[in-house]
């Protein structure tokens, strides 16, 4: 599968809860972070979701929030994984943070310059990802 997302992270089906409506889905990735996303309840019957079933993390890098010291922050953002920042390239605008995640994936986010240095993020630092479940696109092959 080939898509324009920056960020395609393979895992497992780890629960599915429905609603009326939407259903939340969590996959486990194979390092251990876990990934909450929600989807229609017709997305789930027509991709066949179910407890073990192989599925695909999709989020765009401009929906990524980075942050540091996020363990103990509350907010509404469901998915909150943290790592090591990789890779840093910046742009005219904005710059691209590559972010290798404590179970060994890589995710990528697109930020503004103004926020990469008023974090004051470095090769090496420790850096959160944080982005909404509904953000969380679930694909199959």
């Amino acid at each position: 599968m080939k898509i324009s997302a920056r960020n395609m992270l393979a895992g497992t089906v780890t629960k599915v809860a429905r609603g009326a409506v939407n259903a939340e889905v969590d996959l486990t990735l194979a390092g251990g972070d876990k990934i909450a996303a929600v989807i229609t309840n017709q997305s789930v019957d027509s991709l066949g979701l179910k407890e073990g079933t192989e599925a695909f993390a999709i989020v765009k890098a401009t929906w990524v929030i980075i942050g540091k010291d996020l363990h103990t922050v509350k907010m509404s953002t469901r998915n909150i994984l943290c790592g090591t920042v990789a890779k840093i390239v910046e742009g005219a605008v904005n710059s691209e943070i590559d972010l290798k995640l404590t179970g060994g994936e890589q995710l990528s986010a697109i930020i503004t310059n103004e926020s990469t240095h008023a974090l004051g993020l470095k090769q090496g630092d420790h850096a959160c990802a944080a982005f909404k479940a509904s953000s969380v696109i679930i694909g199959v092959e």
